[in-house]
């Protein structure tokens, strides 16, 4: 039988900590989460293993390996009150690890039975006040906005127009951007009607099929 809080520890010790993760709440937050609550059942066993797991339905979605998905919050500098946009949550895992770190997490997935599925794990989890939306993923939820902080799980050609409209003044939207074989992780951050755009780091993600590029926001 696995041993999930052993493979848990190793996890943050192997993975996260050699990747450049050095804030304190990521870490505690990973090495809390049961990632074993969001895998599919044939998967179980390799749960923390430093790879993506693909999930089930016709909408492509993968859970992201560790290590890719840690950088990218990192990246969006979370705070305590935060307002926390998760576009493509897949079946919840980083909407469990960003309610440890925000204020509030609003979850936005198009596929119903992947929405159907994080909020059940998500619930066995002790994340219940994460608030799973369905919907497509370019366009947001922006009832529930603006957000300070807006993470796109997973790669995608152009970052969708309306994602940048929900952020709040100084907010930030965190995305890795592929552009031909290179995926590039891009800092986005809101100042008026601006949104200056800084490169940070190659790294992997699988990509989020659902977003459509013909929409996208042009500098």
């Amino acid at each position: 039988m696995t041993d999930y809080e052993r493979a848990r520890k190793a996890m943050v010790d192997n993975q996260l900590l050699t990747s450049g993760i050095i804030d304190r709440r990521i870490l505690a937050a990973m090495g809390e989460v049961r990632r074993e609550l969001f895998v599919p059942a044939a998967r179980l066993p390799l749960a923390y293993i430093d790879e993506a797991h693909a999930l089930p339905g016709p909408s492509g979605r993968a859970l992201a390996a560790p290590a890719p998905f840690a950088k990218l919050v990192q990246l969006a500098a979370i705070g305590h009150d935060d307002v926390v946009l998760d576009v493509g949550v897949g079946t919840g895992y980083s909407a469990a690890v960003l309610a440890q770190l925000a204020g509030k997490v609003v979850a936005l997935e198009s596929d119903p039975e992947l929405a159907a599925a994080a909020r059940v794990a998500l619930s066995r989890a002790g994340s219940g006040t994460v608030h799973v939306v369905e919907g497509t993923l370019d366009g947001g939820v922006p009832r529930q906005g603006p957000y300070d902080v807006i993470i796109i799980e997973g790669a995608v050609a152009e970052v969708p127009a309306k994602l940048f409209s929900q952020l709040k003044e100084g907010g930030r939207l965190v995305a890795l951007v592929r552009t031909n074989a290179a995926a590039v992780a891009n800092l986005y951050v809101r100042s008026g009607n601006d949104f200056a755009a800084r490169a940070e780091f190659n790294t992997t993600l699988p990509p989020l099929t659902s977003a459509r590029p013909a929409e996208a926001f042009v500098f």
